[in-house]
């Protein structure tokens, strides 16, 4: 956690965050509401123009990075700009169009851009699913939810679900399938997938859209349909639940579908809402609501707490209860062996034995399922129009270290800065400055 605080908290001069508490009157919320333009940079950028629909960062031509001990040089562009868009069809028009370098959205059928359009546009592998798949978006379970405390609805649920639908519809196949990888407490990437034995938890992995396993399994533990209506009941009682993720959300509302989908095919009525992001970041941080029953969350993506603290994120008991909570577990599974098994892993510096508690974990999911992996999703997604600036990282392009495909500015991703060369000759308006 150490590691994982010092690569993604950001670098701030002492002196200047005691003058913006000074000027704030030493006042919390008009801190947070004091935008800081006037902050002392330690990248290579420094702030240099900001309105409502624009950012501009400009070189820092003094930059202690081009000394020869470092890059010795600078950045290859003087200006970095992001223009807020109102919308998301107004940002991939401009993209399309050579007005945005580097685009981290979610576009529909991106290899259209390159194989149809045959316009200048790329993404870091050449061929699905295109992007670094590091984040597993999870459907979790409301334990306090009726019914949802028995692990057989839960897997059924979760067996049933059409995985290959959400991938080519939701994602367009930006995204290895759960027979390419396996489903696990992992994600895709190889340092992540050796830390635990897949042989060992095979018998408990599935591909989904197992209709007729789904409905065995609940008629098995006795969930059957008595009244005849079509919908399963537990000790007399519609199983009937709500389904939920952020409105506009183009990969994750076609995922709801598919879940609720599923729920149909097997006798569990499941309806699908869509609250606007304001409405919705209070329902899944809220562990005592009990309106709505199944909702998407993200996980942890590639870092150095990877993927101890997916595990975490995933199913420690610490989370529960929660009315805030940013933070993980948040449908309220409780288990003190995983607790246990969260404690024991960083502390443990034997390789063998740390596969055998990630293998563990693995298990335990795999059989509980608190939750389920819907998709491999990239941490990022990283897709270049070459019009303007060219030699951006990609898969294979020989720098070393890897240059990871991000939007140039976070990380080590900043790194393609210095390589990244211009196609042709642009000449940028003057922004002034009040």
């Amino acid at each position: 956690m150490v590691s994982a605080y010092l690569s993604s908290n950001y670098v701030i001069q002492k002196a200047w965050t005691q003058t913006l508490e000074a000027r704030t009157g030493y006042d919390a919320e008009a801190l947070k509401a004091d935008p800081g333009l006037d902050f002392v940079a330690s990248g290579p950028y420094m702030n240099y123009y900001v309105d409502n629909n624009l950012v501009v960062l400009i070189r820092d031509e003094d930059y202690w990075g081009q000394d020869d001990s470092m890059w010795g040089k600078l950045p290859a562009p003087k200006f970095l700009a992001h223009t807020i868009f109102a919308e998301t069809n107004s940002g991939f028009n401009a993209f399309k169009a050579g007005e945005v370098d580097i685009n981290q959205q979610f576009i529909k059928n991106v290899q259209d851009l390159w194989l149809v359009e045959r316009l200048p546009i790329s993404t870091y592998f050449p061929d699905a699913p295109y992007m670094v798949p590091a984040s597993l978006p999870t459907a979790y379970y409301n334990l306090n939810s009726y019914g949802l405390d028995n692990v057989a609805i839960r897997k059924a649920i979760a067996i049933a679900t059409d995985y290959d639908a959400i991938i080519s519809k939701a994602m367009t196949n930006q995204s290895p399938t759960f027979n390419q990888v396996p489903r696990s407490v992992m994600s895709p990437i190889a340092h992540e997938q050796s830390l635990y034995s897949q042989t060992d938890v095979a018998s408990l992995q599935w591909t989904g859209k197992d209709i007729q396993g789904a409905k065995n399994l609940l008629n098995d533990a006795g969930i059957v349909d008595t009244n005849g209506d079509g919908w399963r009941e537990l000790a007399g009682k519609k199983l009937t639940y709500k389904a939920v993720c952020p409105n506009g959300w183009a990969d994750w509302q076609p995922a709801i579908e598919i879940i609720a989908e599923a729920g149909g095919k097997i006798g569990i009525d499941i309806q699908a809402y869509f609250p606007d992001w304001s409405e919705y970041s209070t329902i899944f941080t809220d562990g005592t609501q009990t309106e709505y029953d199944i909702f998407m969350v993200w996980s942890n993506a590639a870092g150095p707490a990877s993927p101890w603290g997916r595990v975490r994120q995933l199913m420690s008991s610490e989370f529960v209860g929660w009315t805030n909570n940013w933070s993980g577990n948040w449908g309220g599974y409780v288990n003190p062996r995983i607790d246990e098994i969260i404690a024991e892993i960083p502390g443990e510096t034997d390789l063998a034995q740390l596969k055998v508690l990630y293998t563990e974990a693995t298990e335990i999911y795999l059989t509980d399922v608190p939750s389920f992996t819907v998709m491999y999703r990239p941490d990022q997604f990283y897709v270049v129009n070459e019009k303007v600036w060219t030699n951006f990282p990609h898969h294979g392009d020989g720098t070393n270290p890897r240059i990871p495909p991000l939007t140039l500015t976070d990380g080590w991703s900043i790194a393609g800065l210095y390589n990244i060369t211009l196609t042709k000759h642009i000449v940028l308006p003057i922004l002034l400055k009040n």
